[in-house]
């Protein structure tokens, strides 16, 4: 089947994977998925990602972190896709913000890569601001 937003459809599955406690979200592969996955986990968000099968059939597999005590709760709290395909929201280097008054990250695509709104702010760049993260 078709996805019309792809990243989208990530932080969906990411999400709905949390909220039925599950260990793992499985995703079809792209490389712009795989370096959101790497900011996710450089951040302490998830556990681990791993890129399993070949060819067509590939899928990134999201191994999703819990917090401890008698009822684990979710790190990830909440996920919100802010530039869409039908809508690109571009932000420049001095309008990059923090999310949620810094315990959330933003995920920027920037002319250096995929990369958190912390990391951008450090090296001077705006860029395509993808979603955020809390």
């Amino acid at each position: 089947m078709s996805v019309s937003d792809p990243i989208g459809d990530m932080l969906v599955r990411v999400r709905n994977a949390n909220m039925a406690g599950l260990e793992t979200a499985d995703i079809p592969f792209s490389k712009m998925k795989e370096a959101i996955a790497r900011v996710l986990k450089k951040e302490g968000f998830i556990r681990d990602f791993a890129a399993e099968g070949g060819g067509a059939k590939k899928i990134l597999r999201i191994y999703l972190k819990y917090g401890g005590g008698r009822k684990p709760e979710p790190v990830v709290r909440g996920l919100r896709r802010i530039s869409s395909p039908g809508l690109r929201r571009y932000v420049k280097k001095t309008a990059v913000k923090p999310v949620r008054f810094g315990t959330g990250i933003g995920i920027v695509s920037t002319s250096k890569g995929i990369m958190s709104d912390d990391e951008a702010r450090r090296q001077g760049l705006g860029g395509e601001m993808l979603c955020a993260v809390w």
